[in-house]
């Protein structure tokens, strides 16, 4: 028996192949499927399951076209319904692979098909559960994702409560947890950083499992600083659902190098965002105007699928030279699949022609910090609200990025405003978006907030340390 984990930090997600005897079984795979038929050819087995924990709604899955591809099954829980080919376990439904045996246990509480696998080795013993969003270190799923669901959060929250503590928590100690999610996710609140536990230590070490813990208390808890999901979630889900175009063709569609004439027109004709991908500091220095900055060296994905509205926008892409598959697979894995192409020779081509480019303002923290009259500033911190309430600036105004686009209409175009996140890459993104609304004055700050707690700027405390 082989058990790997395939895990992807753009995502913070969690693949898994288990192998057992010449038969493989892939829970919750990526977009792109070609990576788990070529390991199985490698370990000359044959691809026989596909298992869906639920119907993720922070990334598409790969489920359609692996099992297309392999001639193998999909397996859904309880609930579930699609429009492609699909067997819907029963609970507690076996299916054996190879010499060992993955058992399907119905825990809705996620979402109401959320289904947990237990896997039984050859010896006839529970050896490790995948838990998907139900069971997380550290946290357990949000209960407010169900895609068209009369239930409330509440409703989904006490059934997240009742299935922890009938169907896993009752688990030996020594059983294995393999979740969907690690720290990053915007699946849960709280995620270790950790990508495989115990069922014992999260007990000792999960809020949400205490023994003495009561449904009311569970259902207050779990709801507590939740944030608002990011807009295509849902949309991400009902693909997952529904069905999506098949990888290859989204990928030979948008591999398309174009030249300046081609780039241009696309551009005005298609309605064609242009998405630079480049690091901060090269976009900082020239890009081209109106376009959009969210760098590959960040968390890529999830910040499209937050920030640009419309999964069917036309993408041009600015890319560094031999990523351009890599943006859009990236892409496509958060359910963008229209993107048009990309400018052959990047930004050097389009400065060689002499089109025109714009700068961004850039001032690092030191210099920010030796401004007589930084009370007076218009400062916006991007970064996320739990980390906004840890420190921040005195008298800094909150502009998280996760909520830009409604709030462009709460702030001044006229105004100058200095942009600082953590480190450095969301400000960026801030004020790539401002500046393609019209705000022309922006000043990013370089290093973020890990640089400004170094100098002597006063900060404001909200939360405070523990005294334990």
């Amino acid at each position: 028996m082989k058990i790997e984990q395939l895990y992807t930090g753009c995502l913070a997600q969690g693949a898994y192949y288990i192998e057992s005897n010449g038969e493989v079984a892939i829970i919750d795979p990526l977009r792109e499927t070609q990576q788990y038929i070529d390991k199985a050819k490698s370990e000359n087995a044959t691809i026989k399951y596909v298992f869906e924990t639920h119907f993720h709604a922070d990334f598409v899955s790969g489920h359609v076209d692996l099992a297309h591809k392999t001639n193998s099954t999909i397996i859904f829980g309880p609930g579930a319904s699609t429009t492609y080919d699909t067997h819907i376990a029963n609970d507690n439904e076996e299916f054996k692979l190879g010499n060992v045996i993955i058992k399907a246990l119905h825990t809705p509480g996620h979402t109401l098909e959320s289904t947990t696998y237990l896997l039984i080795d050859e010896n006839g013993k529970n050896h490790a559960v995948f838990t998907g969003d139900t069971l997380f270190l550290g946290d357990v799923g949000r209960p407010d994702l169900a895609i068209k669901s009369d239930l409330s959060k509440e409703d989904l929250a006490a059934m997240l409560y009742d299935s922890l503590r009938t169907k896993i928590m009752c688990l030996d100690d020594n059983v294995i947890v393999y979740p969907a999610h690690g720290a990053g996710s915007a699946c849960g609140k709280n995620l270790s950083k950790e990508t495989v536990g115990t069922i014992g230590g999260q007990k000792k070490s999960n809020y949400a499992l205490r023994a003495d813990m009561t449904k009311e208390e569970f259902v207050k808890e779990v709801l507590e600083g939740i944030p608002t999901p990011p807009q295509y979630f849902a949309k991400n889900a009902m693909l997952n659902k529904n069905g999506y175009d098949a990888f290859e063709q989204v990928l030979q569609k948008g591999d398309i190098p174009l030249n300046l004439e081609e780039f241009d027109r696309l551009a005005k004709h298609e309605n064609a965002l242009i998405l630079d991908v480049r690091t901060p500091s090269e976009y900082i220095i020239g890009h081209i105007p109106n376009s959009i900055f969210i760098g590959l060296n960040g968390a890529f994905a999830p910040w499209v699928g937050a920030l640009i509205i419309d999964l069917k926008q036309p993408i041009l892409l600015i890319v560094p030279e031999g990523k351009s598959i890599e943006a859009i697979t990236r892409l496509s894995r958060v359910g963008y699949d229209n993107t048009l192409g990309y400018l052959s020779g990047g930004i050097k081509k389009w400065k060689a022609a002499g089109k025109p480019t714009e700068t961004i303002t850039s001032i690092s923290a030191k210099e920010l910090a030796k401004k007589n009259n930084l009370e007076t500033l218009s400062i916006l911190d991007v970064r996320k609200d739990g980390e906004f309430k840890s420190s921040h600036i005195k008298n800094v105004r909150h502009f998280s990025l996760d909520l830009i686009n409604k709030q462009l209409n709460d702030i001044s175009p006229n105004n100058t405003y200095y942009i600082h996140c953590a480190g450095g890459y969301r400000s960026v993104i801030a004020a790539s978006i401002l500046k393609a609304n019209g705000f022309k004055n922006i000043v990013d700050i370089a290093g973020g907030f890990n640089a400004l707690k170094e100098t002597d700027v006063p900060l404001t405390n909200l939360i405070c340390p523990s005294t334990k």
